[in-house]
């Protein structure tokens, strides 16, 4: 990892320095932050947090909506030093609780009662002490702790490659990978926004998605290193939020396919005016674009189909088509800045400066890297003539609906403590709007019935996120399994048309 790069706030501090006056964030209801004022909101809230206890080196789990109090809370704490492990909103009892306790978070974050959720009561129930933080529909001002003198402060941390950052993805384990980072790693996340895409200064984009995903700091580090603006929506409603997006005149619109699904909508409903006339890239990430999607983007909204990049939480953006390549939306691009690939047995295994430095559970490291050091990224793929990369499956049973990780080990186990089931295997069924669903193969025990309302009621009992939750169902007899008693997923009698409710 290359030396001599800055911190995250040096990045904050430069960006006030160059460009003080353009917008950098703002939301949907007219709040916005200059890259000055962006600085100032941090310095004073990092003295509001230093004043409620948390000091260089404390660990500190947090779990906001996409909103400017998310930015300025991630500034803060990279002002102090602090060690954040940003969690995304769905989590519930189960994740959060694991993560905290594995890292041993002295505080977390919440905000309150949020789209009907009582974060704050899950909060006390967790071994951290909890800061509440209450998001309100605001015209002005950032709801944090309370502002501080920044005086006090004293040196901001200089060591960019120190780990200040833990990011969890839901991967191929049941329990979540904690994913360790620095701040050369997570500002090399954004060469493909700022190199491939070439974002700059007049460019906006709105994003919906979780700013506590890794995609969210890439984003933010985006606009520190161009001057760009993020329209932040704290969510995403496929019938409203396209046309307030459009109100904010965006040149970049994101990021899987029920958004853009979404766009097209929209436009169709608007006629023949552009909707988004600004409009010159659409982005995608998670999964992959499919050749129906790709074709309506470009006929619809104009542009050259989803521009696709690839990357996984413990090496983001690793590569990425550009605006103006003849075969947007058949890859993922390029690799981007510094960023190597090789394939070995079929895997596309990476190197590069963003790459993670490991995971908090140490003893999953060493499957991590091959013996070169390379990471095993567990996705099949090849690189042609000209080194675009081409997706080819994935060797990990992960399924991606709507842009985020379903660990099918891990709904499995809670669904095989349901007492009707015997046997269960989940898969992702392929789906136009959302990528793909899980789908539950089920064996009931004898004499019992298993219905896919009894298995999401299961599921939220246990505390288990929702978007993990099965939405299809199919019984069978018995899974197919080889002689080392393993199922066979690739052989699961599962019908194009899979049970919905038995």
């Amino acid at each position: 990892m290359p030396s001599g790069t800055p911190t995250l706030w040096e990045l904050v501090e430069s960006a006030a320095e160059r460009f003080p006056d353009e917008t950098i964030l703002a939301d949907d209801s007219g709040r916005f932050l200059t890259a000055a004022s962006y600085y100032a909101s941090a310095e004073r809230e990092a003295q509001g947090l230093r004043e409620l206890g948390i000091a260089e080196g404390d660990v500190v789990s947090w779990q906001l909506p996409t909103t400017l109090e998310a930015a300025v809370l991630m500034a803060a704490l990279a002002r102090l030093g602090a060690v954040q492990n940003p969690i995304i909103p769905i989590f519930r009892d189960r994740e959060v609780g694991f993560m905290i306790r594995e890292l041993g978070s002295q505080f977390l974050v919440v905000p309150g009662v949020w789209r009907g959720f009582d974060y704050a009561a899950m909060a006390q129930t967790l071994p951290s002490r909890a800061i509440v933080i209450e998001l309100h529909a605001r015209t002005d001002g950032v709801a944090l702790a309370p502002n501080g003198d920044p005086r006090p402060l004293g040196d901001p941390p200089t060591d960019p490659l120190a780990n200040r950052w833990v990011y969890y993805s839901s991967g191929t384990t049941a329990d979540p990978k904690g994913a360790r980072h620095c701040d050369t790693s997570i500002i090399a996340s954004s060469n493909g926004v700022v190199d491939a895409i070439g974002m700059h200064s007049g460019d906006v984009y709105p994003i919906a998605w979780p700013f506590a995903h890794i995609g969210g700091v890439a984003m933010l580090t985006a606009v520190l290193r161009s001057g760009g603006q993020l329209v932040l929506f704290d969510h995403f409603d496929p019938m409203t939020t396209p046309e307030r997006m459009a109100t904010h005149h965006p040149t970049i619109l994101g990021s899987a396919t029920p958004f853009f699904q979404a766009y097209v909508t929209a436009q169709g409903q608007q006629g023949a005016p552009r909707l988004y006339p600004a409009l010159r890239v659409c982005v995608g990430g998670g999964a992959p674009t499919s050749e129906v999607v790709n074709r309506s983007v470009a006929e619809t909204l104009g542009v050259a189909g989803v521009t696709g990049a690839w990357g996984l939480t413990e090496f983001p953006v690793a590569t990425s088509e550009t605006p103006t390549d003849p075969l947007v939306g058949s890859t993922v691009g390029r690799p981007v800045k510094d960023v190597e690939v090789r394939v070995m047995d079929g895997e596309l295994r990476l190197k590069g400066p963003q790459c993670f430095l490991g995971y908090v559970d140490k003893s999953l490291d060493e499957g991590a890297f091959d013996e070169d050091g390379w990471f095993r990224t567990g996705d099949l793929g090849a690189v042609d003539s000209e080194g675009r990369v081409h997706i080819e499956g994935r060797s990990k049973e992960v399924i991606i609906r709507n842009a985020e990780n379903v660990s099918a080990v891990e709904v499995e186990e809670v669904l095989l403590r349901y007492p009707s089931v015997m046997d269960v295997a989940v898969i992702g069924i392929p789906d136009d709007l959302a990528g793909e669903r899980v789908c539950a193969v089920t064996v009931a025990k004898e004499g019992e019935r298993v219905s896919l309302a009894e298995l999401i009621d299961h599921c939220r009992d246990e505390g288990l996120a929702r978007f993990k939750w099965p939405e299809r169902l199919q019984l069978v007899d018995a899974l197919p399994r080889n002689p080392m008693g393993k199922v066979v997923k690739r052989a699961l009698p599962v019908s194009d048309r899979p049970i919905f409710d038995s």
